[in-house]
């Protein structure tokens, strides 16, 4: 099989986006801690009346492009999945923080998207048939290599906090029920050692052409840092599942490739299949991200042609059988090209037996963050991401400075 399957873009929206912030910060109600803040608006009052929340509240929702009952998001009931209600556009994504939503159960049974690509939708290259290597990038597109051989997935040695405290579990609602994916913390220019962002894979929080943005959207870093298999990680706490908290998507930002093209199975879409999100914590400490982990990948955005690089390494949580989700692994292997839409950037490709629940975690290239887990195939021999240019920064831009 493989993977969960890829997602959409984000422009944000400024009026749209500022409402979804504030909603965040502010739809605990009278009572309950504002943990959409992040505890970083130190100018802000330390108090507000409960009548001043409400009113502010509803000013909020109502500038919203649809109804919401905040009480029912809160209590995880809202359900409307209808196209013609799902939000879907760049900017629409809206971040709202549900403490203990996502407690150690809720993670443990989330699924992941048993969606692969079937082998007749790639080309059949043999081995000696193949497009000689390119200098440039750019004649890299359009390019398929003959399939790389398995390589098996290897266990990440424990503690994951001091390993890849960068690496963690993305967990999102979605019509099918609570979900999973991989991704990685990313440094952020602006925010020197302390950045908020992570990357993963566009279909780990958008639906693509098929819906709109997935709900109560999450980040945990170095989940089951111990690294202990499922029959044992069930008798855990929550802390010692996920010591570094958990972190609420506050904006996020995918692909318009990704929106207008992505499919739930098949690889349509899988050449923009990227995401960023903006990230706040739970417990609404004052630590960034990067700075509570100790680590962050930067985003390399000009890759040289594949001929040129060397061996990627790609992480993640696969979930799917073999595999039971609780434990870090990766796969290392000199990339090849795919490609599906010979208008777009060329994919890596790499031989990987990591199975679905690996979606949107990192590849990693001279210590630099140079694709994402994006699409595979059912019998989980290999897998692919996407070459990473100028719409994706755009993404990673458009979330960063929002």
């Amino acid at each position: 099989m493989s993977l969960m399957r890829r997602r959409h873009r984000a422009a944000l929206a400024a009026g749209v986006v500022a409402a979804a912030l504030a909603l965040t910060a502010t739809a605990c109600g009278p009572g309950e801690d504002e943990a959409g803040s992040g505890g970083k608006e130190d100018n802000q009052p330390v108090e507000e009346s409960p009548d001043s929340q409400d009113d502010r509240l509803d000013d909020l929702l109502n500038a919203l492009p649809i109804d919401i009952d905040v009480d029912k998001w809160k209590d995880g009931e809202w359900r409307n999945w209808d196209k013609d209600q799902w939000l879907r556009e760049a900017g629409e994504y809206i971040g709202i923080i549900i403490e203990d939503f996502w407690d150690a159960d809720r993670m443990r049974d989330a699924l992941d998207m048993d969606r692969g690509v079937d082998e007749g939708e790639i080309e059949d290259v043999e081995p000696g048939e193949e497009e000689p290597p390119a200098d440039n990038p750019d004649d890299d597109r359009g390019v398929t290599d003959p399939d790389p051989l398995p390589v098996d997935a290897v266990a990440e040695p424990a503690p994951y906090t001091e390993n890849y405290p960068a690496v963690g579990k993305i967990f999102m609602e979605t019509p099918e029920g609570t979900m999973v994916c991989s991704g990685a913390v990313v440094k952020d220019p602006d925010n020197p050692g302390a950045s908020n962002l992570v990357a993963t894979a566009g279909h780990c929080v958008h639906a693509g052409s098929e819906g709109g943005w997935f709900r109560n959207v999450a980040f945990v870093p170095a989940y089951n840092p111990s690294g202990v298999p499922l029959e044992e990680s069930i008798n855990l706490p929550f802390e010692e599942i996920a010591p570094l908290g958990i972190w609420w998507a506050e904006y996020v930002g995918t692909t318009d490739y990704w929106v207008q093209n992505g499919t739930a199975v098949g690889g349509d879409g899988a050449h923009q299949d990227f995401a960023v999100m903006k990230v706040a914590p739970e417990d609404g400490g004052s630590q960034s991200l990067e700075e509570l982990t100790g680590a962050a990948y930067e985003i390399d955005f000009d890759a040289p042609a594949v001929s040129q690089l060397n061996e990627f390494k790609v992480i993640g949580y696969p979930a799917a059988e073999p595999f039971d989700g609780e434990q870090m692994y990766s796969c290392t292997d000199q990339p090849t090209r795919l490609s599906l839409d010979a208008s777009q950037p060329v994919m890596y490709r790499v031989g990987c037996t990591m199975t679905a629940g690996s979606s949107g975690g990192p590849w990693i290239h001279d210590d630099t963050l140079i694709s994402v887990t994006s699409i595979g195939p059912y019998d989980s021999t290999w897998l692919a991401g996407p070459r990473l240019e100028a719409e994706c920064a755009e993404v990673f831009d458009l979330v960063r400075t929002s």
